[in-house]
């Protein structure tokens, strides 16, 4: 499993900030929910600022990293929600369940708790159209690790709508394969330290030394090119709402 955030979450609301188009396709799924509950909620991203919110995290770190908002915060767990049924018009997870200690459960916690739509931005395990993993294979094996399968939410949830999110080339919100486009992103140790995927791998300076040397020399540009025109990019993030 990934450090815990206690760890790692140093500066990340200054490196994670919300894409205001990925908060949009956000604050679609969740529909005309008044009440929403955001569980691994972190520093508070994509947290709708005119519905009201309930978020959950067990972080203390993330948790003194939220801007001044409404929401009540309360420090606790996915698969423990201290709430009863249907006690909200909607929830929501972002790129937070591969987290979770036991995703089946805290799963269906958020849909004992939630009366509406659960809505989930996740990553697909199956996806294998990234470059970053031919420099880094460790994220492959990290993914298939711990991020459910796309027929696990089903499986947890019930009925689901699975869409694509595709990534605008110039995204805000620096989580791991948000730079698409600008593979030089990778090489800064302070933009890495917001992902908790290279906290995770481990060491892998021979595969960053190899990117590098390819941008230097142009290969990557070439062998990319195609990326290059291109103002977004499916490269794996699915949001996953039930129906």
């Amino acid at each position: 499993m990934p450090p815990s955030y206690d760890t790692i979450g140093v500066n990340y609301s200054d490196l994670r900030k919300p894409d205001a188009r990925i908060e949009r396709v956000i604050r679609n799924a969740l529909g005309a929910a008044k009440t929403v509950l955001n569980v691994g909620a972190g520093a508070g991203s994509y947290e709708p600022a005119d519905r009201q919110v309930t978020a959950v995290e067990p972080s203390l770190k993330m948790i003194g990293q939220r801007r001044a908002s409404p929401a009540r915060v309360i420090q606790g767990h996915a698969e423990n929600l201290p709430f009863g049924d249907n006690s909200f018009d909607a929830s929501m997870a972002v790129l937070t369940v591969h987290h979770w200690t036991d995703k089946g459960k805290g799963l269906q916690e958020m849909r004992r708790v939630t009366r509406g739509p659960v809505v989930v931005l996740t990553f697909d395990p199956a996806h294998r159209c990234f470059w970053l993993a031919d420099y880094i294979p460790e994220l492959v094996k990290l993914d298939d690790e711990i991020m459910p399968a796309m027929a696990d939410y089903e499986k947890w949830l019930g009925p689901v709508e699975i869409t694509a999110v595709p990534i605008p080339h110039d995204c805000v919100d620096g989580f791991l394969y948000a730079y698409w486009r600008r593979p030089a992103a990778y090489l800064d140790p302070r933009i890495t330290a917001a992902m908790s995927s290279f906290w995770a791998v481990g060491n892998v300076s021979e595969g960053l030394s190899r990117l590098q040397g390819d941008l230097d020399s142009g290969a990557w540009a070439q062998r990319y090119s195609d990326l290059l025109a291109r103002d977004a990019c499916d490269v794996g993030y699915r949001l996953v709402t039930t129906t």
